[in-house]
């Protein structure tokens, strides 16, 4: 999905987001930038709001400062993040409708006053100077005891054990900073640990491996650098897919990982390992493909659940006959470590 960068300034208040735009510039090859300042827990909220009217869906920033000279990041998941999404500015009656829905949406998500969320803050990003301004922002990221996820720009040396993971987002979503992300690769580290990604085959042989929202395609990559013998990865944003198939080659491993547009089902299935990074709402919508998608006495790893809905992913994962087996938080966040039983119910 696409990142911030440079921009053409125009903020909240201005009731025109393309006010600020010279005379006789053209928005063809421009996008709105949407922001809102939301507390952890409202992030969640503030991201369906938001992918409403963004087709390409949202990217969450936690607030963080770099360290090791730039080539570190650390996280503080006490502070308030930043939900962004960005949506086509070729049609300027569209994006205005659409900037006055999230206005409208999150005016009623305000009113609540359950979490501090900020307003909404829309810019004009020109395509041609956004993809590189952000990278500044984003350094080397150790996860796990042996998990390392280098942004392509930064240099660093491998150490004794380490698995070393090159990765260019572009415009598409994962750069291992946000928790969700964190908790997957973790998750990812845990299962190789326990030889289910290398021997997690039907035949006993290395996994195939499903990712479903592959983004910048970081999971797969790192489940094929783990040992498994193949991967796809399913993302309804084509940049995603362009993404994935870059950062694979990047890697080394684009014979074992493939991705396609699309989402569930996916073809070459049911899988041994699936990886699914999405929001709760998605996650629960998604159950019956989902368990579909995990062969009997498969696992799924299913991230990006807001602890306040953990309970209603369980529940939609239980009626399609999923059971979770362990749990992992990072502050806000959980992820299930979850597996399809060898006898599983059907849907109720």
């Amino acid at each position: 999905m696409p990142r911030p960068g440079a921009a053409v300034a125009a903020r909240d208040p201005d009731p025109d987001p393309f006010a600020a735009l010279a005379d006789g510039t053209s928005a063809d090859g421009a996008w709105l930038e949407l922001s809102v300042v939301a507390d952890p827990e409202a992030v969640e909220a503030v991201s369906e709001i938001l992918s409403r009217v963004a087709p390409a869906g949202t990217s969450v920033e936690p607030a963080f400062e770099l360290v090791d000279e730039g080539l570190g990041a650390r996280v503080d998941p006490t502070r308030p993040a930043v939900v962004r999404a960005h949506l086509p500015a070729r049609d300027r009656t569209a994006a205005r409708a659409a900037v006055r829905r999230v206005r409208d949406d999150l005016g009623h998500l305000q009113a609540f006053g359950l979490r501090p969320i900020g307003d909404v803050e829309v810019r004009v990003v020109l395509e041609s100077d956004w993809a590189e301004a952000w990278k500044r922002h984003i350094g080397v990221m150790r996860i796990g005891h042996g998990i390392v996820i280098r942004p392509s720009w930064r240099r660093h040396r491998a150490g004794p054990g380490e698995t070393v993971v090159a990765l260019d987002p572009g415009m598409a979503f994962g750069t291992g900073l946000h928790p969700t992300t964190r908790l997957c690769v973790a998750g990812l580290e845990r299962w190789a640990d326990a030889g289910l990604v290398r021997g997690g085959g039907d035949a006993g042989g290395p996994a195939r491996v499903l990712d479903v929202g592959c983004g910048s395609g970081i999971l797969g990559i790192v489940a094929a650098r783990l040992g498994a013998a193949r991967v796809v990865g399913v993302d309804t944003d084509p940049i995603a897919v362009e993404a994935t198939v870059a950062n694979a080659r990047r890697n080394h491993v684009a014979r074992r990982v493939r991705a396609r547009q699309g989402s569930l089902p996916a073809a070459g299935g049911p899988f041994d390992l699936v990886l699914a990074n999405l929001i709760a709402g998605v996650l629960v919508a998604l159950g019956p493909g989902l368990a579909a998608a995990v062969r009997p006495g498969g696992r799924l790893l299913a991230s990006g659940i807001f602890v306040d809905r953990e309970g209603e992913v369980r529940t939609a994962f239980a009626d399609v006959g999923l059971e979770v087996v362990d749990r992992a938080s990072e502050g806000d966040w959980v992820a299930l470590d979850i597996t399809r039983p060898e006898a599983h119910r059907s849907a109720r």
